[in-house]
């Protein structure tokens, strides 16, 4: 059980305790992340010329994308049943890049796996984007 897994934990335990609320959020936007990749071929000029890209694995789930993302390289490699290519982020860099319309789901296929929906994304942004001004200052 990682420290990220005992936060998550505590704040199922009590939703409505704000230190259980901060301590998992602050925790889980300065942890690192490893998110899959996938190769896909995208256009690189008008011409139709065509380049091999690594981009983040989304799932579609009921109709809705997610960011698929795990905390520890063994997780990812055990959802994944293989070894799998990933780039590693912190998750306040998630939050950053994360369009407003996908959810995110994290360590999915292990018994510490969280969805995130678009407006707990969004509230973290604005969380994100405070510190950073915050810190600028």
């Amino acid at each position: 059980m990682t420290e990220l897994d005992q936060a998550l934990e505590s704040l199922r335990a009590n939703p409505d305790d704000h230190k259980a609320q901060s301590a998992f959020y602050d925790l889980f936007l300065n942890s690192i992340f490893f998110v899959p990749t996938c190769d896909e071929m995208i256009d690189t000029d008008d011409k139709g010329t065509k380049e091999k890209v690594e981009v983040p694995v989304i799932i579609e789930a009921d109709g809705i994308d997610y960011l698929v993302f795990f905390d520890q390289e063994q997780r990812l490699n055990e959802w994944a049943e293989k070894e799998a290519p990933s780039f590693q982020l912190p998750g306040h860099v998630l939050a950053e890049m994360t369009t407003t319309e996908l959810h995110w789901a994290m360590n999915i296929g292990t018994d510490y796996n969280k969805q995130f929906a678009p407006d707990e994304i969004a509230w973290l942004k604005v969380v994100v984007a405070r510190c950073k001004a915050e810190s600028d200052n």
